[in-house]
């Protein structure tokens, strides 16, 4: 006789269902709206989660007293908020953007840097390609699918099987490969060996090494490193910064070097991989997830001052 599901279990499936619900009413409101109207509702839905939200904005207000120790509790919450409307802005342009064409988009970015990518490229080797949780990473993989750029991402399912199908749909919708979180390894190597582009999100908490981010010791994942280290491709970083209504700057840097001296295999890159998140969220502050528990594991094993 089957286990019968726990309450987590049962909680976990109705806020799938629920997710699955809100979504579709969302985007069916939404595509009625022109695209610079469901900003503007994306970034009120923003407001609203951060006033209703307690948890995810005390999250970030403890997130900024350990990187901006300076700051202070007003400019805290200034700044909060604009995260947070800055996410539901650009939740509100991803759940519109299915049917989107490359007309449409290169009217919208204005692009730095593709030379870097180009030149990575044609080395042969694959390119490991790095963004994040930033800006509209979403944005950024489709104008790179439709651009004619073969891409795979690494992205983690949604747990609600529907709902992880219309959100896959829209993803894979201009071309965009995907790749299962937790069992990418092997497609991860046959897409370098392809010399194609494999997108990693390697910016949120895990606990596999601790490095510093933003001067504060860090859990963070190996797994980038590690693969550049096996493989020698190319690790290019890329973003897509919001800078006014349907504007965005997208831009690529230039191929990383591992930082010098460090024995775990993988860490010097990791190293580099933090330092351009910081530069890019040093530009742009309100555009990175901050209520995200990016310190947790550092914090639970004792590592934080």
């Amino acid at each position: 006789m089957a286990d019968r599901p726990t309450w987590k279990e049962k909680r976990r499936e109705l806020e799938g269902r629920l997710g699955y619900a809100v979504f579709s009413k969302a985007q069916k409101w939404l595509l009625r709206k022109s695209p610079v109207e469901a900003e503007k509702a994306g970034a009120k839905l923003g407001r609203f989660l951060f006033k209703s939200s307690k948890k995810h904005r005390e999250r970030a207000y403890r997130n900024f007293r350990l990187v901006f120790p300076e700051m202070s509790e007003a400019e805290m919450q200034a700044l909060a908020q604009k995260v947070f409307e800055h996410y539901g802005r650009t939740t509100a342009d991803f759940i519109t953007s299915a049917n989107r064409t490359l007309e449409q988009l290169n009217q919208m970015v204005e692009i730095e840097g593709l030379q870097y990518l180009d030149n990575a490229l044609a080395e042969g080797k694959g390119v490991i390609f790095i963004t994040g949780h930033f800006g509209n990473w979403e944005l950024l993989a489709q104008w790179l699918s439709l651009s004619g750029y073969k891409l795979t991402v690494v992205a983690r399912d949604v747990r609600n099987t529907s709902l992880n199908q219309k959100v896959n749909a829209i993803r894979t919708g201009a071309g965009t490969k995907l790749l299962a979180r937790g069992g990418a390894a092997k497609g991860i190597l046959e897409t370098l060996r392809r010399n194609e582009m494999v997108g990693i999100l390697p910016d949120q908490n895990e606990d596999e090494i601790f490095i510093p981010l933003f001067g504060k010791t860090a859990g963070t994942v190996l797994g980038p490193g590690v693969i550049q280290a096996r493989t020698k491709s190319v690790v290019v970083c890329g973003w897509c910064a919001y800078e006014g209504p349907q504007k965005y700057r997208i831009i690529f840097e230039p191929a990383l070097e591992p930082e010098p001296g460090y024995e775990a295999k993988g860490e010097g890159m990791m190293r580099a991989i933090h330092g351009s998140l910081e530069r890019i969220v040093k530009r742009y502050p309100e555009q990175w997830l901050w209520f995200h528990d990016r310190w947790k594991s550092a914090r639970q094993r004792g590592l934080l001052d």
